[in-house]
């Protein structure tokens, strides 16, 4: 669905409209441009805050980080010394399958 609006531009800007749509394509043809310079520039503002926030909290985030470091490779060693365990003990386990009972 289309909606009318009414829109002044310069004079210079109306003579290179005329130049490249055709007639009676202004619309359309204005319709792409205002998509295509929202999408471009949409795209490269949110990079450019996206940037600037995280610049802003680099330092807050490496002290996180810092705090937070010990308790996440106790975590991990914990972990690996678990799984160890349980891979010893299931090579430990007899089978009792057939297969490897036959001789």
């Amino acid at each position: 669905m289309s909606k009318r609006v009414n829109i002044m531009l310069p004079e210079t800007t109306v003579k290179v409209l005329d130049r490249v749509a055709a007639k009676g394509d202004r619309s359309r043809f204005i319709s792409q441009a205002v998509l295509h310079y929202v999408q471009t520039h949409g795209a490269a503002n949110l990079r450019d805050r996206l940037k600037q926030g995280a610049l802003a909290n680099a330092k807050l985030d490496l002290e996180i980080a810092e705090e937070w470091f010990s308790v996440d490779q106790e975590a991990w060693q914990k972990l690996d010394r678990e799984e160890g365990a349980a891979k010893a003990g299931r090579s430990a386990a007899k089978s009792t399958s057939r297969r490897s009972t036959r001789r």
